[in-house]
């Protein structure tokens, strides 16, 4: 008997943008009511180029074309790529949120999924009619929600708020109610996309863990992310997504390798500012739009020296969809670990208003070992994540003067940071 839980046969899906007749509401009744009655599919015929914008020039493009997979019970499979690569249209196919253009999902079992704050949720419900309300929408009947329910509520850390609606609710408060209700509701799949960013540190590995325990019981988990170190951790197998193509799949450390080094890459352009493709900024209202990196002395350079100072000057772009928004940066190792992080608003109690189009971040003394590093940029309204700029851009520690000889340096490239430190004798 076939252990495989999820098949996906030549996926696509295309959007047509800004064509009030043409919304994804009409275009997925009409192209299920089409395969009902056993006839071609009329939204297939437009716009059939192999590219992601289309060649007609009729504003519609494709968020994933040909995309075939399987995933087996039990497995965790991450799905990785860039911003509009095409990962969110994929979950939200996969769990039912919307049709595909072309091609066929087949599933086992009952699919819950996480795809952003507040899924399946009413606002004007408390916290305890919501988790009864996301139960009997998994096909849970009362029973099996009552056994679950003080667990759930237990994990989400919401007691106090339990017969509160949850329009009251913060975004964290939020996404720790839906992952509780989605991870302890039993489904036979979990499908989780970055919505689990706006929680806090503490919760995040909360969740992680409890993702890890429930593929240890026979389940299978989705997880999208940008944390590259939580795919290697977490994950058996990955997918890479790039322009809604499969660009690698298998294990995850050789996926994630793949997806590294071409960031790695992309992002090392020294001695020029590295600006956003418009693939990844069609959807989006604010953004940031490009980043150069220069040194004290104001030259464009990506290498860098322990102990020098490195000056990013980031550009923002398009219409605010809020004042008061902050900037956070985010630095990682090749290995794809978080080194440091940093950034206005809670931090340092700066925050920006609407008119803001540049910022200035200065960062250092640079007290890294030797080897390459990737910044990522992230946009907050409150607490609410914005844009998002994965690897934005990158720099080389090229030297690094605590360690004399080449041994020392080879070795302490394991580590990342350089604490200062001596040794005395006492006898």
């Amino acid at each position: 008997m076939s252990n495989v839980v999820i098949r996906v046969e030549n996926l696509s899906k295309q959007y047509r943008l800004g064509t009030l007749n043409h919304g994804t509401l009409y275009r997925d009744l009409q192209s299920w009511w089409a395969r009902k009655r056993g006839r071609e599919d009329p939204n297939s015929r437009i716009g059939t180029s192999n590219h992601r914008q289309s060649d007609n020039g009729d504003g519609s493009f494709w968020a994933l074309k040909d995309v075939s997979f399987e995933v087996e019970k039990g497995e965790v499979v991450g799905i990785i790529g860039r911003n509009g690569a095409g990962k969110s249209t994929l979950l939200k196919i996969l769990s039912r949120v919307t049709a595909p253009t072309t091609g066929e999902v087949k599933t086992k079992g009952r699919i819950a999924s996480l795809l952003e704050v507040g899924t399946g949720f009413h606002p004007e419900l408390t916290g305890r009619e919501n988790i009864y309300l996301n139960g009997a929408i998994l096909g849970m009947t009362r029973t099996e929600i009552k056994k679950k329910f003080e667990e759930i509520v237990a994990f989400a850390e919401i007691e106090k708020f339990l017969d509160t609606p949850v329009k009251r609710y913060s975004s964290g408060m939020y996404v720790r109610l839906a992952f509780a209700v989605a991870a302890h509701l039993e489904p036979e799949i979990l499908i989780v996309d970055e919505v689990l960013a706006v929680g806090d540190i503490d919760f995040q590995k909360k969740c992680l863990g409890k993702m890890e325990s429930v593929a240890k019981e026979g389940r299978t988990v989705l997880f999208v992310s940008h944390a590259m170190h939580s795919i290697r951790d977490l994950c058996k197998t990955a997918i890479l997504l790039d322009y809604g193509r499969i660009i690698k799949s298998g294990e995850a450390n050789e996926v994630v390798n793949v997806y590294e080094n071409h960031n790695i890459n992309m992002a090392n352009q020294s001695s020029s500012v590295i600006k956003r493709s418009s693939d990844q900024t069609k959807s989006l209202d604010f953004y940031f739009s490009s980043i150069s990196i220069q040194n004290e002395n104001g030259e464009y350079t990506t290498d860098f020296k322990y102990n020098d100072t490195l000056i990013m000057f980031v550009e923002l772009d398009g219409v605010p969809i809020g004042n008061n928004f902050s900037v956070e940066f985010y630095i990682y190792n090749e290995l794809g670990h978080l080194v440091c992080v940093g950034g206005s608003g809670p931090y340092y109690g700066i925050y920006y208003d609407k008119t803001v189009r540049k910022v200035n971040i200065k960062i250092g003394p640079l007290f890294l070992t030797m080897g390459k590093y990737l910044v990522k940029l992230s946009m907050m309204f409150g607490t609410i994540r914005g844009d998002t700029w994965e690897y934005a851009a990158g720099f080389t520690i090229r030297e690094c003067k605590p360690f004399k000889t080449s041994w020392e340096a080879q070795t302490f490239r394991e580590g990342t940071c350089v604490i200062q430190h001596s040794f005395s004798e006492d006898n």
